[in-house]
């Protein structure tokens, strides 16, 4: 089970690699193409697997679990993103456990 900061965890870390607030950013709606076009900081996809893979880092960095996250598509709801997010964290502190 995924510990329960977690998922504030890593709303507050994308939202700041982002430049964005979480309320901005997890509406329900909101797609990664939604994410780039409003945020500050994004120009492309590439500022945008930036902004995943600096998230990535600091779950690394604070709980010991390295998380990978699969290529998504543009049109992907950042809510998606959020539980794949989740997801990967709980299946890698499953597999370091073992």
């Amino acid at each position: 089970m995924v510990t329960p900061e977690v998922e504030p965890y890593i709303r507050q870390k994308f939202a700041e690699n982002a430049g964005l607030t979480e309320e901005q950013l997890f509406t329900a709606d909101a797609t990664l193409a939604d994410v780039i076009a409003s945020s500050p900081r994004m120009t492309n996809s590439i500022d945008l697997m930036e902004a995943f893979a600096r998230t990535a880092n600091g779950l690394r960095k604070d709980y010991g679990v390295r998380v990978r996250l699969p290529a998504l598509p543009l049109d992907t709801p950042i809510t998606t993103v959020l539980k794949t997010f989740l997801d990967e964290f709980e299946r890698e502190q499953k597999e370091a456990a073992v």
